[in-house]
């Protein structure tokens, strides 16, 4: 049963990876490919506020589980506002780099692992439900959008570190 769940997982991540792969652009680092998306801009708001664009700009590689807008349209009125405020700078910071791991992450080479360690230095959950691959409680939604510094997977949910 294990192994037929590790290769469902690998049928869906794949048909993902078919279906988004015209969405790469290794010539555009991590914060320009989410800028040209088009549907990250909350995200893309919250690293700037969080002083994480220069990180994300570097030569990494990380990979990023990036919540889209509607994924944080989705917090508690007023939850935003609230970490966008300077004084929230940390607490930022620290759910933001929980949605980083270090290193190049591909969609293929998270079959068969049920935990991955964040940038903050938490670890998140991966596993699978109803055929899609889940990290923590938010559905992967897109995988493999190949950028210079590192890859994007698209989520449906802001995840929140411990």
């Amino acid at each position: 049963m294990k192994k037929l769940g590790a290769i469902a997982m690998v049928l869906v991540l794949g048909m993902a990876l078919n279906v988004y792969a015209h969405n790469c652009d290794k010539a555009k680092d991590i914060v320009d490919t989410a800028v040209s998306a088009g549907s990250f801009n909350t995200l893309v708001a919250a690293v700037k506020a969080a002083d994480l664009v220069d990180t994300l700009k570097s030569e990494g590689p990380f990979t990023v589980f990036a919540p889209t807008d509607e994924a944080f349209a989705k917090l508690h009125k007023g939850t935003l506002e609230d970490l966008l405020k300077p004084e929230n700078k940390a607490k930022l910071q620290s759910i933001l780099t929980y949605h980083v791991v270090p290193g190049m992450v591909m969609a293929e080479d998270v079959v068969g692992k049920s935990m991955a360690k964040t940038v903050n230095g938490q670890r998140f959950k991966i596993g699978m439900k109803h055929g899609f691959v889940y990290i923590d409680n938010a559905k992967v939604l897109k995988t493999d959008i190949l950028c210079s510094n590192g890859v994007i997977h698209v989520i449906d949910a802001v995840i929140l570190p411990k």
